[in-house]
């Protein structure tokens, strides 16, 4: 993981005590003005951190004009392979917890949650905050599940659900979420990157990244690497650097986790119109590069096995089609069946689901079947290339 003293970086030092955090950036810079940290985010140019890259700006701007608003932290990272949001708040919670009071003043919230598995954040770290915020903050416990995270189930779990799943919305949550409230959800790195934006300037923020795709993201790094763990990357680097920061290797790289897509280990840059050409963006910072010895196929089916065990089972693409997917998956990978199924069972999933459960998990196996397109040849004539070369 990258180290940093300096008070501009999302990691570096870990600050729990809210005094070494106040000393080390000083106090929450209250706006005053509510549309003003709008336009400061407007101008920075911030996406969402947490995987689906909608401007920061947006959501708030829309939330200002309902009545008693609600914004949430979303830290559930449901994601097998992503460790960002939980070494964020391990390592500088109340940089996160300054963006979620700033949220919360900009919209003129009348309720704050912190939305995290349990045990992510002590009641310590919220105790010693309690004379500074200006609105307290209530901790909803996320379960450990992949789809928690999706902002209609997190809106689910604040209205009391006790198997909090993603539901279908006809209206957008800055609109009506929580009770029927304007409710602005952010990832916890989003929210941290709010913090910072407001503490040093849009200016500031746009230094790093593309004109385009400006600032910062965490990147957590695994797979083929010889130290995994979790690096603040401006957006746009190349994916060849940013594996050679952890000290990885191999010929192709996942990006953006499980409902992610394949990419060549090379001067590829790590950002949305980078990731285009491949069908991907970076999604919640995930990179995991393919062991050399490891078969693409087998871990795909390993994948969407998992992806199909944790579907919120309340519609057809869900309950029937990905457990389909995932047993053809993994019949190609024994040599077992054709390429041609899995691409029309992907085409029955897409853009079907209650949620983006199904489209994601077609994309990483469309991906997987146009990536490795001679493995996946290789499989149906009951050879796997992995294993002859080993």
């Amino acid at each position: 993981m990258t180290a940093s003293t300096h008070a501009d970086t999302l990691l570096g030092d870990r600050t729990t005590s809210f005094a070494a955090h106040l000393a080390r950036r000083g106090p929450i810079p209250w706006r005053g003005a509510p549309g003003r940290l709008v336009a400061d985010l407007e101008t920075a140019g911030l996406t969402g951190r947490g995987g689906a890259g909608f401007p920061a700006w947006r959501k708030a701007s829309t939330a200002l004009d309902g009545r008693d608003p609600v914004v949430v932290a979303n830290g559930a990272e449901g994601e097998p392979l992503s460790r960002k949001d939980a070494t964020l708040l391990r390592d500088n919670p109340h940089v996160v917890l300054d963006g979620l009071q700033l949220v919360a003043e900009a919209v003129g919230a009348a309720r704050a949650y912190l939305y995290v598995p349990a045990g992510r954040v002590s009641a310590a770290v919220l105790a010693e905050r309690r004379a500074h915020d200006r609105l307290p903050v209530t901790v909803v416990t996320a379960p450990e599940r992949f789809v928690a995270g999706e902002e209609s189930a997190v809106i689910a779990a604040l209205e009391g659900g006790r198997n909090p799943l993603p539901r279908f919305r006809t209206r957008p949550a800055p609109v009506s979420g929580v009770d029927g409230r304007p409710t602005v959800v952010h990832n916890v790195e989003t929210l941290a990157h709010v913090a910072m934006i407001a503490r040093h300037g849009p200016s500031w923020f746009r230094r790093r990244g593309t004109p385009d795709e400006p600032g910062t993201f965490l990147a957590t790094v695994g797979g083929s690497v010889a130290t995994p763990g979790v690096h603040e990357v401006p957006v746009g680097i190349p994916l060849d650097e940013l594996l050679a920061m952890a000290g990885g290797s191999g010929q192709v790289a996942l990006i953006g986790g499980y409902h992610g897509v394949w990419a060549p280990v090379g001067p590829v840059p790590v950002s949305r119109a980078g990731l285009a050409p491949y069908g991907g963006t970076p999604g919640a910072g995930i990179v995991h590069a393919l062991p050399a010895h490891r078969c693409p196929l087998r871990f795909a089916a390993e994948v969407t096995r998992y992806l199909a065990d944790q579907t919120a089972g309340q519609c057809g693409p869900c309950l029937n089609g990905l457990p389909a997917i995932a047993a053809t998956m993994t019949a190609l990978a024994a040599g077992r069946a054709q390429a041609r199924r899995l691409a029309w069972l992907t085409g029955l999933v897409t853009g079907r689901g209650a949620c983006h459960h199904p489209d994601g998990t077609a994309r990483f196996v469309r991906s997987t079947l146009t990536t490795f397109a001679a493995e996946v040849a290789a499989h149906e004539h009951g050879h796997c290339p992995t294993e002859e070369r080993s």
